[in-house]
């Protein structure tokens, strides 16, 4: 099975992180450039996979759920 024939991982927006991390959109934005966060942009736009937050939440210790 080749890449392509796999199934593409729906990407995440800003809005979509900030809400699923409880945090301000901003701050979604800034840890992106910053490169505190898993990110990638399509054109202009920054864009998120949720395996790779998944990950980054396991590897920072926090539960998938949200909570702070």
């Amino acid at each position: 099975m080749t890449a392509l024939q796999e199934p593409v991982e729906q990407p995440l927006t800003p809005a979509d992180v900030a809400a699923l991390l409880q945090i301000d959109r901003e701050t979604v934005y800034r840890m992106a450039r910053r490169g505190e966060l898993p990110a990638f942009k399509v054109s202009s736009r920054w864009r998120f996979l949720p395996s790779h937050l998944q990950r980054w939440m396991e590897q920072k210790g926090t539960p998938t759920g949200g909570g702070r």
